[in-house]
């Protein structure tokens, strides 16, 4: 992700031999949702990188239509 220029982030994410390229709002996003659940970030030349392996979420559509905070649970291993 660039931190030099906020308007324009992205972020590159890559499933075993997938990739996917999220931009603007979602990239943003999910840089604070990584950052919120503790994956530490790295620096270098005008970009931030964070890692992480090993990502499974359960999801409960019915504790998420309840809008209580519920609803999807992750674990994930730091990476490098």
């Amino acid at each position: 992700m660039s931190d030099v220029d906020i308007t324009a982030r992205s972020c590159d994410l890559t499933f075993n031999t997938h990739k996917r390229t999220i931009t603007g709002r979602g990239a943003n996003e999910l840089y604070g949702t990584l950052a919120v659940a503790g994956v530490m970030s790295g620096a270098a030349a005008g970009t931030i990188t964070e890692s992480i392996m090993k990502l499974e979420c359960t999801i409960d559509p019915m504790a998420i239509k309840e809008k209580a905070g519920g609803g999807a649970t992750c674990m994930f291993e730091t990476g490098e």
